[in-house]
């Protein structure tokens, strides 16, 4: 049978565990296997600029710098595809900043 692979995608873990245990909960309601949510590698994206303009510093010889990162938390759910299922996982509210995909397997 076909599963259904559902990957989220998000700045804020909180939220995804929260998504992630609702489509557990279906899966239990309509009794269809599920594997997950796996975790997924944390991508970190990095930005380093200086904070004065000119490119100066501070004027004692050394430079300061301002480092910014965003962390990007992965989520993988595997649910057999089962119609009624998929209709209830396709409702689940999602919040504004979580990315999901679903796509079918053999």
């Amino acid at each position: 049978m076909q599963t259904a692979r559902i990957k989220l995608s998000g700045k804020n873990p909180k939220h995804l565990n929260e998504i992630c245990s609702e489509i557990k909960d279906i899966a239990k309601h309509f009794g269809v296997s599920y594997r997950g949510p796996i975790p997924l590698p944390t991508k970190i994206l990095k930005v380093t600029t200086m904070k004065t303009p000119c490119g100066d510093g501070t004027g004692h010889g050394n430079t300061t710098y301002d480092r910014w990162e965003m962390r990007i938390h992965k989520r993988v759910i595997d649910v057999q595809a089962d119609d009624r299922a998929l209709r209830q996982i396709m409702r689940v509210n999602i919040p504004q900043g979580i990315h999901i995909s679903i796509q079918l397997k053999d």
